[in-house]
């Protein structure tokens, strides 16, 4: 048992308390409230002066396939063998050992959505996992929660600029997109209908996608990418979510009718790509005025995942409200991953997710995690 006493407590979805306690049995938050007893045996994490919010969470990361300071021997996020993988799962590459997971862990980030990276048009599942653990059986809040696509730049170079095969243009990724779809729709009615067809494990995979049980996770910067992947999710009937969304600022109002999860990021960083030149930090503001529900993303590692908070704070010096950036690395993200029943924020009956910061991380740069609960054990 844990008791963190007299803290300021960031529950996020039912607001702040000045000064707070909270309990926490067999891993899960048992009581929030003031002036809580102390069970005798009990641990006390004495929390006077500091800000206890949610662990930190990420919708979308590469981290443990895209290792730290083993780029080439550590790159197990691109499958670059096929244009279309939907059979690739990413918790089949992902290396708990990799330090990137004790770093996010010291900066307050305790679970991420994690899978392959977007040199493919199809590429693979992305998981949701707690950032504390050896094995990765047993650090998965839920898998798979989306299937990787991409859109642009990436599986253009990777394939059409290399060596001249498709898809060479943006024509080319919708039209092998469209097909995967319209295959993986057929197989699905076939088997919906009885029929006895030949197992297809790529169309396999495709399934939850068919049948809305997980997103398209959409890889987009450019607006026209973004709008593309909106016009075949209404074709197919499927969910998505658009991730990067650097140009969302663009087409704001298009966006907010279509109501689709917006993961904007990552923000931080130099235009390293053509697709980037209309990047800024403004954009988190401007869709959430729009009316949507951001998250924010680092995509890690390119920015690193313990740096999330400071891609939020940016975004409030460029105009989103403290509140929405709070929501955007806790509960949103959660909702996305549909994981937001056990993590992203403090209530009874919740994972013991939690850090406490000696100073709010959004304000300051100089603010550290001195205090660090995964499942209400002590991992920082």
């Amino acid at each position: 048992m844990l008791l963190i006493r007299n803290g300021y407590v960031k529950t996020i979805t039912r607001g702040d308390l000045p000064c707070a306690d909270i309990l926490v049995e067999d891993g899960k938050i048992a009581a929030i409230g003031e002036h809580l007893e102390a069970p005798e045996g009990c641990e006390v994490f004495e929390a006077e002066g500091m800000l206890v919010t949610p662990g930190l969470m990420d919708a979308h990361t590469h981290i443990g396939l895209d290792e730290e300071a083993v780029r080439w021997e550590g790159d197990d996020y691109n499958e670059m063998s096929s244009p279309v993988t939907p059979e690739m799962r990413g918790i089949d590459g992902i290396n708990p050992q990799d330090e990137a997971f004790r770093l996010a862990l010291e900066g307050g980030v305790t679970c991420a959505v994690t899978g392959p990276g977007s040199a493919n048009v199809i590429g693979g599942t992305f998981s949701a996992i707690k950032l504390h653990g050896d094995c990765v059986d047993d650090m998965i809040l839920r898998d798979p929660v989306a299937m990787k696509a991409a859109f642009g730049e990436n599986p253009k170079g990777c394939y059409g600029q290399r060596d001249r095969k498709k898809p060479v243009t943006r024509m080319g990724i919708a039209a092998l997109l469209r097909e995967t779809l319209a295959k993986a729709k057929r197989y699905a009615e076939k088997k919906d209908a009885g029929e006895d067809v030949p197992f297809d494990f790529q169309l396999e995979a495709m399934l939850p996608v068919i049948r809305r049980e997980i997103p398209l996770k959409c890889h987009a910067h450019r607006a026209d990418d973004m709008l593309t992947a909106l016009r075949i999710a209404e074709e197919f009937g499927i969910d998505i979510t658009l991730d990067h969304c650097t140009d969302g600022h663009l087409i704001a109002g298009i966006l907010a009718k279509k109501g689709r999860p917006v993961l904007v990021g990552p923000s931080l960083g130099d235009k390293s790509k053509f697709e980037l030149k209309n990047k800024t930090f403004e954009t988190p503001a401007i869709l959430h005025k729009a009316g949507l529900e951001v998250c924010l993303i680092t995509d890690a590692p390119v920015i690193p995942l313990y740096y999330l908070p400071l891609v939020a704070g940016l975004a409030v010096r460029e105009g989103l409200p403290e509140d929405a950036a709070w929501r955007a690395i806790t509960i949103n993200p959660a909702r996305v991953a549909g994981v937001e029943s056990r993590v992203g924020s403090l209530e009874a009956g919740k994972d013991a997710d939690i850090a406490v910061f000696d100073e709010n991380p959004l304000h300051s740069i100089q603010a550290r995690a001195k205090a660090v609960f995964v499942d209400g054990l002590r991992v920082v």
